[in-house]
């Protein structure tokens, strides 16, 4: 992991696209401002991590409910 220290009012420049600037620093809270393409996904990572969660929780429902599905199937052909 890159640690960069800046300023309020500075910033830093991922590629050539996104730029991300420290708008205010006020009792351990930073904002940050973020420019970066309409088509860039941009997601605070406890978001990211609940969407996650809850793809992963519906994927092994999904599953379950297949097998139990094609179990009954195989079951009524014998």
């Amino acid at each position: 992991m890159l640690v960069l220290s800046r300023k309020e009012g500075e910033g830093i420049r991922l590629g050539d696209e996104i730029e991300v600037e420290i708008i205010g620093i006020s009792k351990g809270i930073v904002r940050i401002g973020i420019k970066a393409p309409k088509e860039v996904l941009i997601l605070r990572s406890e978001l990211a991590k609940a969407v996650e969660k809850s793809n992963v929780a519906a994927s092994s429902k999904l599953n379950l409910e297949a097998l139990s599905t094609l179990s009954s199937k195989i079951k009524l052909k014998t």
